[in-house]
């Protein structure tokens, strides 16, 4: 079995097909297993938290619970843009916490057949390929699929576990 088999394999949801929720950062397409997004929320007012993580744009409060926030755009080396009414945030969890990932837009969600998901080339976006698990074709769009678990190396994974003491 291939490298690409087994990632297609890893995100395969229905047998036949990837289902994943595709946002946009700049004119780039991306595109997220729908298994790793709990929900989806407008932009809402982000409390800077001192001494947090340097990969940590702040925290929100959603229901009560402190959910930690990324910026994507800052996160790949993008240039920060002013946030719109467009402006989601993408809560998923990471290394067994809550965190939200904030993107220009989210799109809809979208079933790409699996034999239209291939391996991403070295460099693509300007985004490094340890972040993409593939690129799914669909007509003319090319989706660039991203693992939310790898946005985030070990080290910073153990910032954000102990991100609790910081935002108490």
């Amino acid at each position: 079995m291939s490298t690409t088999d087994q990632r297609n394999e890893q995100t395969q949801l229905s047998g036949e097909i990837v289902k994943v929720v595709s946002f946009h950062l700049g004119s780039e397409e991306y595109g997220v297993d729908i298994a790793q997004v709990q929900e989806i929320i407008r932009m809402v007012e982000i409390t800077h938290v001192p001494k947090a993580p340097r990969f940590m744009e702040g925290v929100i409060n959603l229901r009560g619970q402190l959910i930690p926030i990324i910026d994507l755009r800052t996160r790949f080396g993008m240039d920060r843009e002013t946030h719109t009414k467009n402006t989601r945030i993408i809560v998923t969890e990471i290394a067994t916490k809550r965190v939200g990932i904030i993107v220009d837009s989210v799109s809809e969600v979208i079933n790409i057949p699996i034999e239209q998901v291939e391996e991403a080339p070295e460099m693509i976006a300007g985004v490094g390929t340890e972040y993409i698990s593939g690129v799914g074709k669909l007509n003319e769009r090319l989706i660039i699929l991203l693992d939310l678990q790898k946005v985030i190396t070990a080290q910073e994974k153990e910032e954000l576990a102990g991100a609790e003491i910081v935002t108490s």
